[in-house]
Order: C-alpha cells, then structure tokens, then sequence
C-alpha cells in the first residue's frame, strides 16, 4: 500500500473518531445537565455513582457506532454527499431514539424528550457541517481516479460507463481499451492510469490482468461473472498439502434455516403491532380511491420453485393485466395515485408480513418472482434458478444496493452474493438498510443520469 492510501485510511479514522467524539460528549452533557438529577415528587429517579454515569454513556457510544457502521455513515469519502447526509440522519435518529427509551426504561417511566430532540438537532447540525467539510477535504487531497475501462464489445460496457460517470468525483474514465487490441497494447495503456475497469471480457485474459495488476499495485475494478460469486463464498479447504476451494452449493444449513425462521417470526410479530395502524390508513385510502378490493394476490414462487400466493396492496387499477403479465414502468398509466404513494415507500408490501408468518417467505431473501417472468429470464440466464436455493423474501440484498430499474442479470448477481456470503448478522444489517430505503427513496438509473 502506497504512502498517499494509507493517509487516507489514518485522515478517516482521525476524522472519524471526531465525529464520535463530539456526539459522544454532547450526550454526555445532556444527560448530566437534564437527566442525572431528573427527580419525581423531590427523589432522584437517575441517580448513580461515577461508574454508572460512564456505563450510561459508554452504552450510547456503542449504540451510535454501531447504527453508523450499519448505514456507513463515517464512508464520506466513498458516499456521495446526499447519500452520506441520509446516512447520517438515520443513524443519529435510531441512534437517539434508541437510547431515549433505554434511558425511560432506567427511570422506570418516560422521561423528557426535551433534552434529546435538543441533542438530535445538535447531532444533525454537527453532522452536516462535518459531512460537508470532510467530503470537501477528501476531495482536494484525493481527486478522481484515472480508469481504462477495458471491455470486449459488448453493451455492458457502456452500461458501466454510464453509472461510474455519475461517480465523477471519485472516477474519471479516460480511455476504453478492447481487448481486440491484443494484450500487449493494453498493458501499454495501463502503466499511464491509476487502475483498470473490466467488464465482462474473456477468462483468460481477465487472469492475466488481474495479475498485472496485482504485481504493478494498480487498482482493478473487475464485474464479477455468477462463478466468480459461488467461488467468493466458497470455504477453503486443505486436502494433506494441496489447497482446494469446497463449494457446497446447498443453500443454507439447517442451523442457519433454523435460526433464520426464528428470527423472521419475531420481527414479523414485532413490526405487525405498530404497522397495524399503517395497514388500516393504507386500506382506507385504497378503498376511498376506486372503491375497489385493497389486497391484490398474486402467484410467486419461493424455494426449490414451490408456488404461492403473495398479500400486496393493490398498487393499480383493477384488471391491470388483463392482457397479460407485464412488468411495471415508469409513469405506468395503470398505477394508482394512491398505489404511486404505497410503491414509493414500499407500503404495498407490509401485507408480506403475513406470508411471513405462514412460511411462504422469509424476511430477507431474493425477491418473489413471478413463473411466467421466471421461465423467460431462464432463457437467456440458466443460472436464475439458483436464486430459489433459499425462500424468497420480503426485502433483499439487491432491494438495498440495487434500484428499482436494476437489470434482472444484476439482482440476480447479488442475490447470489447473499446467498453465498448469508449470516444472520447479515439480515440484520439489511433489515436497517431496509429502513433507509423507505424513508429516503433510491433514484432509478434513469432518472441519475438525467433521462
């Protein structure tokens, strides 16, 4: 690792460990001025000695790093800067809210919101201007990349220049070499930029620029093929002196099915209570609209293939497909105002939560797809069937990093990564990314590139 990488990882963590330290000692402020010596009736319901003060504030500490790993929220030099705002917003708000019942729960009653909304508002404040002033510096020390996108002819090419080039400020492309040039002209285009784009290009020649590159310490920026994902999730496995690479391909154990089904139950219980008032005003608007059914089933299918029945919020007019299965588009003429709200903000899927309970479907998983959409994306990828190694689920790996116009080959690219790499730490992680999404809606490719 070069000289100029490792300040970059030495500036992050310095910076980093700022921005925890001024939350962490406004915390501290609030709840020595407002709550140590909150009394009910002339006794003090928060009293503690000097270690308990600290274990109060230690606790908070842990809380608001872990919500800010979970949504990267210390990443500003890889974020976009709106991307990084709303990852500081959502960690500061769980993060606060968080530890305002932690703190009622010590009272053994609720105490003053007060004092956090004061501190929440600081946060965010601080948050901001640190986000903003980082994102600045990191720029100036660390300008764009200069990439050779190396490809084969083919339209996936393009496709990724489009979307790092909305990245300008951490990418710039300056050459696209084909590998018909022969790979000696490439290599004498490599040594004058900082790394390589590889698009989906031949094995071999895939090799040997991996190599070279690992050799000549040059970045690579490689589009992984549906191998390269089952063989990344592979155990390594040593057989007397010789390295092998095991890959099981059987989906999950029985421990981790276990496990999972447990921890899709109690969500699922957990989030119906405070959603039931959610699901009632999204019927009733639903129903006022067009006077029409409000859930709409549908045929899905989940693992091994098996068929079911999926609960959504009706999203569109009645008989929307009477001439047959076709996927939704942008501005479809068929959805409803009312469905456009619910599929803005996902709340044409909470009804899931039922198929949930049933078994139908797990909480994270590759989303439900449709037979007839399935038997024709099989056609031109054999490999989708491998999706359904697992239940499908209500929200998934590609729902958080992918978007709504994401191409059906690259969902199904991550959610092989997530089958490949899964561990319910993993859920967990996208259950609160979940979050992330609906309250700050992803944009579509089209719409970042202006179309």
């Amino acid at each position: 690792m070069n000289n100029k990488e490792q300040f970059k990882r030495i500036l992050s963590f310095f910076t980093s460990l700022i921005l925890m330290s001024v939350f962490v000692i406004a915390f501290a402020y609030i709840w020595y001025v407002f709550y140590r010596g909150f009394t009910v009736e002339g006794v003090e319901v928060l009293s503690y000695y000097r270690k308990g003060h600290w274990t109060v504030i230690g606790i908070y500490a842990i809380i608001m790093m872990l919500f800010m790993n979970v949504y990267g929220s210390y990443k500003v030099w890889y974020l976009k800067t709106e991307d990084a705002i709303y990852s500081q917003i959502i960690s500061i708000l769980c993060a606060n809210i968080v530890e305002y019942f932690q703190i009622s729960l010590i009272g053994k009653d609720f105490m003053p919101v007060t004092p956090m909304a004061m501190l929440t508002i600081f946060d965010l404040v601080f948050a901001f201007a640190w986000t903003f002033g980082i994102s600045a510096l990191f720029r100036k020390l660390y300008p764009p990349r200069k990439m050779v996108m190396i490809y084969d002819g083919s339209n996936n090419a393009q496709t990724l220049v489009e979307k790092m080039s909305l990245r300008s400020d951490k990418y710039i492309i300056c050459k696209a070499v084909c590998t018909s040039d022969g790979m000696k002209n490439i290599i004498k285009e490599i040594d004058g930029y900082d790394g390589i784009i590889i698009s989906d290009i031949d094995n071999e020649i895939k090799s040997r620029l991996v190599k070279y590159c690992f050799e000549n310490h040059k970045r690579a920026y490689i589009t992984p093929s549906i191998s390269d994902i089952i063989l990344r999730g592979a155990d390594d496995v040593t057989l007397f002196d010789t390295p092998l690479v095991l890959c099981r391909n059987n989906g999950l154990s029985f421990e981790q099915r276990f496990f999972k089904r447990g921890f899709d139950i109690l969500v699922s219980i957990i989030a119906l209570v405070p959603l039931s008032i959610v699901m009632l005003a999204c019927a009733i608007a639903i129903k006022l609209e067009d006077g029409g059914k409000v859930l709409y089933k549908q045929v899905r299918l989940t693992k091994d293939g098996k068929k079911f029945k999926i609960y959504k919020f009706r999203s569109m007019i009645e008989n929307a497909e009477v001439n047959g299965p076709q996927l939704a588009q942008d501005n479809d003429t068929r959805i409803t105002k009312v469905g456009a709200v619910l599929r803005k903000y996902r709340l044409d899927e909470i009804p899931q939560l039922f198929n949930i309970l049933k078994g139908d479907m797990s909480l994270i998983g590759p989303r439900p797809e449709r037979p007839e959409l399935t038997e024709k994306y099989q056609k031109d990828m054999p490999e989708f069937t491998y999706r359904l190694n697992v239940k499908a689920g209500l929200t998934g790996y590609a729902q958080v990093t992918g978007k709504y116009d994401t191409t059906p080959y690259d969902k199904l690219k991550m959610d092989l990564m997530y089958i490949e790499n899964y561990s319910l730490l993993l859920d967990v992680k996208i259950c609160f990314m979940t979050l992330k999404i609906i309250l700050f809606p992803v944009k579509t490719n089209s719409e970042e590139l202006g179309e």
